[in-house]
């Protein structure tokens, strides 16, 4: 980050401070690698207004422990500044962070150039936004590090995809019980045989094997502690939730219609623009969207310009 981002990202943190001061602000979050003084900072917060860091890797979460400061960690990917927000506040409600009725304050801005956007919200006053608001807990049959990992995975996937190919995938996590009743097996299951130990998506060594297995048409089965039941199953789930919103297909009627019959969460990855969908009690709870990629090409001239003849 240069010098002039430095300074204008230090700005920004304190008009987001005064700012939560003014409105008496439940909770400010912010991303703790962008403070240069954390003990000045949460110093200046006042009255009752929660300090939440938001880390992107493992340095900042230990300095967030180490400081023993609420946070929460989100995955280091390109986002829009929207998509930011609303990543960092899904996983505070799934922390209990934030509450429906809570005033927060957020700062965010272009990976790598600082922060440079402040926004004030309602939890519940954004629609878009907060459509899990008044919903049981994200993780209510879920570990969170095991909703984390597959929402990680599914970002990944969104903006790398695979061997250079967009890929579209589905994880279906939690109230295996219920879920199983609506399986049905497009091919020979690739998890079945192995122990739960070897198949549990918080094992580092699965991460490669399930991305290589989300080209299979279908989608992952995975209990809420972690262990992956099946790939490449389709999900016979009928149960209609709220009209789709225009340009959804069949992958995600299906992850509003298994999410509507069951305590369970779905993640979808669009394989035509890489947004990421998050879907609870048949309702898509929000959405998380890549940001565009930045031309690294000067513009063409305009015409008659730049050329001869």
């Amino acid at each position: 980050m240069s010098g002039s981002d430095r300074d204008f990202t230090s700005s920004i943190v304190d008009a987001a401070v005064r700012v939560a001061n003014h409105t008496n602000a439940q909770v400010i979050m912010v991303y703790i690698d962008a403070v240069d003084n954390i003990e000045k900072f949460v110093a200046s917060v006042k009255g009752g207004t929660q300090v939440v860091f938001i880390a992107r890797d493992e340095t900042d979460a230990k300095l967030a422990s180490t400081l023993k400061a609420r946070s929460v960690t989100v995955p280091g990917f390109n986002l829009t500044r929207m998509g930011q927000i609303k990543m960092a506040t899904v996983m505070a409600f799934s922390q209990g962070l934030l509450k429906s009725g809570d005033v927060f304050v957020f700062v965010s801005g272009v990976v790598g150039h600082g922060l440079d956007t402040l926004v004030v919200m309602q939890v519940g006053a954004e629609y878009e936004l907060f459509q899990s608001v008044d919903q049981p807990k994200l993780t209510e049959h879920i570990k969170r590090v095991v909703f984390q990992r597959v929402l990680t995975i599914a970002l990944e996937l969104a903006h790398e995809g695979r061997e250079g190919k967009p890929v579209g995938a589905m994880f279906v996590i939690g109230d295996y019980r219920d879920v199983s009743k609506y399986c049905q097996q497009n091919i020979i299951n690739p998890f079945h045989g192995y122990t739960e130990k070897q198949r549990n998506i918080l094992d580092d060594a699965m991460k490669d094997t399930v991305k290589e297995f989300a080209s299979i048409d279908g989608a992952f089965v995975i209990k809420g502690n972690g262990v992956i039941s099946s790939a490449g199953t389709t999900l016979r789930a009928t149960v209609a939730g709220d009209e789709l919103p225009q340009g959804l297909g069949s992958r995600h009627s299906a992850a509003a219609a298994v999410t509507a019959s069951t305590k369970s969460i779905a993640i979808t990855v669009s394989e035509s623009t890489g947004t990421v969908r998050i879907w609870r009690l048949g309702k898509m709870i929000t959405e998380l969207e890549k940001a565009p990629r930045m031309s690294l090409s000067p513009p063409a001239p305009p015409r008659g310009e730049g050329s001869k003849g």
